[in-house]
């Protein structure tokens, strides 16, 4: 016995219902994944070169690049300085490895002066392994211990570090942020501050002003509009790291 055809035009009017409740529900679903913030958003790819500046004269520069590797970043930078009492040009390089929300994974750096120093860091559920290697001596081992895995990196001389520390700041939030910091050639962990400081300016242009803050020290990183590490400064030590 055939259906009715009131029963088939229900049957039909009912799945063609039923079909575009989906197609709304996965519409929605996919409008809700594409406005949702991704964490690799939180870094920017992005490449240059600072210029070092001490008390007016250039002393030295950075060439760095930081860019996404595998499902995380990297971040990666060598300096040459060259300070008035130095006999010769240091060099120092460091390779930052991160996680999207800009949480450490690993850390190497190495120094060129009159001996070759350098270390390796493995970062793990908020413990630094450090490794640290010195011409002519057994390699020294070490942990450090912090209340975050989210460990902001800062090391001497390496200023594109800053250029990170200004992405994980939240920028929605504001206001003064406290950060656990590692300064890998000290082997010196602590505590740093950052707040906004809204609008600022040097030589001429606007920039939006960070402050970082520690016990002693205290240097203001000035960024563009996309939050793009343009100039720093550090005004008791007389430096300014100058983007070029």
């Amino acid at each position: 016995m055939k259906p009715s055809t009131c029963t088939v035009k229900y049957k039909t009017v009912s799945c063609a219902l039923s079909a575009a409740l989906l197609l709304l529900a996965a519409l929605a679903v996919a409008a809700r994944t594409k406005s949702a913030p991704s964490l690799a958003s939180l870094l920017t790819q992005d490449k240059g070169k600072f210029s070092i500046v001490l008390d007016g004269k250039s002393v030295g520069h950075e060439e760095f690049e930081i860019s996404p590797s595998g499902g995380g970043w990297t971040a990666k930078g060598t300096t040459d300085l060259k300070p008035p009492d130095a006999p010769s040009t240091i060099r120092v390089n460091g390779t930052l490895v991160l996680q999207p929300d800009g949480a450490p994974v690993s850390y190497e750096w190495t120094s060129r002066d009159d001996k070759t120093n350098g270390a390796h860091i493995l970062f793990a559920n908020g413990v630094a392994k450090i490794t640290l290697e010195m011409q002519g001596a057994r390699p020294f081992e070490q942990d450090l211990s912090f209340g975050s895995p989210l460990i902001a990196v800062l090391d001497n001389n390496l200023y594109h570090q800053y250029a990170i520390l200004a992405r994980i700041y939240d920028w929605s939030k504001r206001g003064t942020q406290t950060f656990p910091v590692l300064i890998p050639q000290e082997l010196t962990p602590g505590s740093i501050t950052v707040e906004s400081t809204g609008s600022a300016s040097a030589a001429g242009k606007s920039y939006e002003g960070l402050r970082v803050s520690t016990a002693d020290l205290e240097v203001l990183l000035l960024l563009d509009a996309n939050h793009r590490l343009m100039r720093l400064e550090v005004p008791a030590a007389k430096v300014s790291v100058i983007r070029e």
